[in-house]
């Protein structure tokens, strides 16, 4: 009868040849799935219209690219209107009137040859608002440093117990480097616009660009009245005499 290191041998031979192959056949799958993997974008950034400021300076931004192309450099311009006339000053579409206006300051001081009416030879500047909703986002990461700020304060808050006599001296450094960093942040929302802006000769775009921000969901109005949410109507009652 063999040794009892004999017969273990033969045992743990085939054991270890499964195991082998079983971790093998595991790497051989690994990077295989049924269905693709959800993976992010690399890291960007994207600003937010909130104030007329930003509206001039998308208008500045626009004036010096279409100034910079040949095609549209020496013809006269006309800047569309907008199509809905109903709007009154107090409906909404603000954006679409005051950026009309602000472009059209920057290409005249530009010395752009602007009109005040279409002629034969005018090319036509079109400005398009489209407002984007998403109604079902998934995580997003917070602002770069968050984690980083976040974490340096409440290291901070603690030093007092051990060092420090007024316990309300550890916010100092603290608040520092929170007003040091949240100017850049803000909320990511829900809400974008796309702004387009072309010159249009006939039936050839001469010139086409378009921007992308965040905007505030209250701020809807200014972009795109006809998509605000209406009050629902009060049903009226009339009252009839049949005496």
């Amino acid at each position: 009868m063999p040794p009892i290191s004999t017969r273990l041998s033969y045992f743990i031979r085939p054991v270890s040849l499964g195991l082998a192959s079983l971790m093998l056949s595991g790497c051989f799958y690994a990077n295989t799935s049924q269905a693709p993997i959800a993976t992010t974008y690399p890291y960007t950034e994207q600003q937010r219209m909130q104030a007329a400021h930003h509206w001039d300076v998308l208008a500045r931004h626009e004036a010096s690219n279409i100034l910079q192309r040949e095609r549209v450099r020496n013809r006269d311009l006309y800047i569309t209107q907008e199509d809905n006339a109903a709007l009154h000053a107090y409906s909404g579409g603000e954006f679409g009137r005051g950026f009309r206006t602000l472009l059209t300051s920057e290409l005249v001081s530009r010395g752009a040859n602007l009109t005040t009416v279409p002629t034969p030879n005018s090319a036509n500047i079109s400005i398009d608002v489209e407002v984007i909703e998403h109604r079902d986002r998934g995580f997003i990461r917070p602002p770069v440093g968050a984690f980083t700020a976040l974490t340096a304060g409440v290291a901070v808050a603690t030093i007092p117990f051990n060092q420090w006599r007024e316990p309300a001296l550890a916010l100092i450094p603290a608040g520092i480097l929170a007003d040091t960093t949240s100017g850049s942040w803000t909320h990511t929302g829900n809400e974008e616009i796309i702004v387009t802006t072309q010159i249009i000769d006939g039936e050839r775009i001469l010139y086409s660009s378009s921007n992308i921000y965040y905007i505030n969901a209250g701020d809807r109005r200014h972009y795109a009245p006809h998509r605000v949410p209406q009050p629902p109507a009060i049903p009226s009652v009339s009252i009839t005499d049949n005496w």
